[in-house]
């Protein structure tokens, strides 16, 4: 007779359910409500939120079984997992985000197709690295060395191992990508509209208008007289219609409701 123990089987099934936005990044038919998926036996949270197309840094809070749970618990047959994302509310009593917030003051890393709201985020005056030529490799390693947000529509960016603060953005319009931003990480009370560089990124700084008076356009020499300058590019800044845009969206982005008064499905 055969004795040997029988070997435990290598899957095991859990049951997962995903709150508010989280469900965009499910298929349709996963949507609004719980649904049973099957896991590696040595599949840890993350692994599996992952796997189920939703990248763990849009994840805020994990309950296994009514517990806060941390990304690295190994999941068993059986167990029931609610995942929220950032600024829902919670009934549950005392519980673990999944990771501590960013660093302040918040600084950016856009991918290559973020360039509009990169232009954004440093007219509100927000230190945000772009470039069109970076690479994922690069930007993760620009992330990881100095503390900055990701920002991109590229979920697979956001799983990559080394990744630890990043921002998914639902939106396409570039302002609308910034209203999703200032909600989510309640920028409106830090913004520090027309103090950065739209170009380098860099301080300005106010200069007389006499030093710069032979590199303006006659009708602004006849209009305006503050401005700045950007010591790295040399390009002047004054309160035209950039100016009039972005104070008007600002205002706008300040008035709407602060992102702790969302509640879950």
């Amino acid at each position: 007779m055969d004795t040997a123990p029988m070997q435990a089987p290598s899957r095991v099934t859990a049951t997962f359910r995903f709150y508010d936005e989280l469900g965009n990044f499910l298929p349709r038919e996963r949507r609004g409500h719980a649904f049973a998926a099957p896991c590696a036996r040595a599949g840890t949270t993350k692994h599996m939120i992952e796997a189920l197309g939703v990248p763990h840094t849009e994840v805020a809070l994990i309950l296994v079984n009514g517990e806060s749970s941390g990304l690295d618990r190994l999941l068993a047959d059986g167990d029931q997992v609610s995942v929220y994302p950032r600024f829902s509310r919670f009934d549950v009593g005392p519980v673990q985000r999944v990771r501590t917030p960013p660093p302040a003051p918040l600084r950016f890393v856009a991918d290559a197709h973020l360039g509009a709201l990169a232009r954004l985020l440093r007219m509100a005056g927000f230190d945000t690295l772009y470039d069109n030529a970076y690479q994922d490799d690069t930007i993760v390693a620009i992330a990881a060395g100095s503390g900055r947000v990701i920002l991109t529509r590229d979920r697979e960016l956001l799983k990559r191992r080394g990744v630890q603060h990043g921002c998914y953005l639902h939106a396409i319009a570039p302002d609308e990508q910034l209203r999703e931003l200032f909600a989510r990480f309640d920028l409106a009370e830090t913004a520090r509209p027309f103090t950065l560089c739209l170009h380098c990124n860099l301080p300005l700084r106010a200069v007389d208008k006499a030093s710069v008076l032979d590199r303006l356009p006659e009708s602004v020499r006849a209009l305006h007289h503050e401005f700045t300058l950007c010591d790295a590019c040399g390009r002047v800044f004054w309160k035209g219609s950039h100016h009039r845009r972005m104070a008007a969206m600002l205002a706008g982005l300040a008035a709407d409701p602060p992102p702790g008064e969302r509640g879950h499905e």
